[in-house]
């Protein structure tokens, strides 16, 4: 297929990227369609792994970076860390920070995102784990950026911010404001599976976000439905990006309903339809949310003084993980639960 323009080169746009999110980079009808279309295209870290099988488990090995010759004809690549597939797929992550950012350096991407811990209700089943992971992804923002200084990549790194509400969000940005230059886009994650509307919704999230950003910074929203595009509008100065990978879902269905295989020249005719359907949202008209009901105020803080321990120990761990001073990796319930302890029997002791 000849190459032809860029459809969000042909509208009015907002301003607003859509990136193509792609399951693979191996030569062939899919990789030759987002060529054609000069799309920017992200991928995960995951496409370029190594696993072998063994005893019934699979076992990452390393990367796979040879399908990187394939895309010198793409618009722009930028690289994932794959964090919600790696949560709920292995548990975590099967490689270390150094291993991630050494690939990272391996090949100019445009933006390098930061390893980080997703927060949907599958990755956090309540608030304390919720708040374990957004620690936990200070840190690895901390990790990786250091790395990227140090491989001299630190111009590409892109700060992953993570939450379930809109002062969650915010608690990240304020804890890495510090990694935020001016011209840096900013990733906020846990956005492809949130709804639109609502207190926890993608634009209760972005308004709040867009009243204390980094002046000069610019954010990009991971795996966000098309349909919210019109909404975004509004914020467009400053939301340089959205991608996603529904184009897959919608492929999957088709053949499904149509008895058909699921081939990439059937995934690559679906790309090109979303992309060009996304391209065209941008140019709608902004689109206004409904006034939000007034917030519910929180729930008041444990009165047992066990529970009590137990949050003020998470807390604690949580510092001392953003500051560095603790593995992000070393939190487990029997640890949180000893140090618990050790508080309950200080504060014994001292009444």
């Amino acid at each position: 297929m000849g190459a032809v323009a860029n459809p969000c080169a042909t509208i009015t746009p907002s301003g607003i990227e859509i990136i193509v999110g792609l399951p693979h980079l191996a030569r062939g009808a899919l990789l030759e369609r987002a060529v054609a279309l000069r799309a920017p295209v992200l991928i995960s870290a995951n496409c370029l792994s190594r696993w072998r099988k063994a005893d019934g488990w699979r076992d990452w090995t390393g990367w796979r970076t040879s399908t990187l010759a394939n895309v010198a004809d793409l618009a722009s690549i930028d690289l994932d860390s794959a964090g919600y597939t790696m949560t709920v797929a292995y548990n975590g992550m099967p490689w270390s920070i150094d291993d991630y950012m050494a690939l990272a350096a391996s090949y100019p991407f445009r933006r390098v995102a930061s390893a980080d811990y997703c927060c949907e209700v599958e990755c956090a089943h309540d608030r304390e784990e919720v708040r374990d992971r957004i620690s936990r992804t200070i840190a690895t923002n901390r990790e990786c950026h250091a790395r990227a200084v140090d491989l001299g990549i630190r111009e590409r790194f892109m700060p992953v911010l993570q939450g379930r509400t809109p002062d969650d969000y915010l608690r990240c940005l304020d804890k890495l404001d510090d990694l935020i230059l001016p011209g840096t886009v900013v990733g906020i994650g846990s956005m492809c599976r949130r709804p639109i509307h609502g207190p926890e919704g993608l634009i209760a999230i972005v308004e709040r976000l867009s009243r204390d950003f980094p002046i000069g910074a610019r954010l990009h929203a991971f795996g966000v439905k098309g349909d919210a595009l019109p909404y975004l509008a509004p914020f467009a100065h400053w939301v340089a990006s959205i991608d996603s990978q529904a184009y897959g879902i919608a492929a999957r269905h088709d053949a499904h309903r149509r008895g058909v295989r699921k081939t990439d020249f059937l995934v690559a005719d679906h790309l090109e339809r979303w992309y060009r359907q996304q391209c065209a949202r941008t140019a709608s008209p902004s689109r206004l949310l409904p006034e939000a009901d007034e917030a519910v105020p929180p729930s008041p803080g444990p009165v047992d003084p066990w529970e009590d321990a137990i949050t003020l120990a998470r807390q604690q761990i949580r510092d001392l993980i953003e500051s560095g001073d603790l593995d992000h990796d070393e939190i487990t319930a029997g640890w949180v639960e000893a140090w618990a302890a050790d508080l309950f029997n200080e504060r014994r002791e001292a009444a």
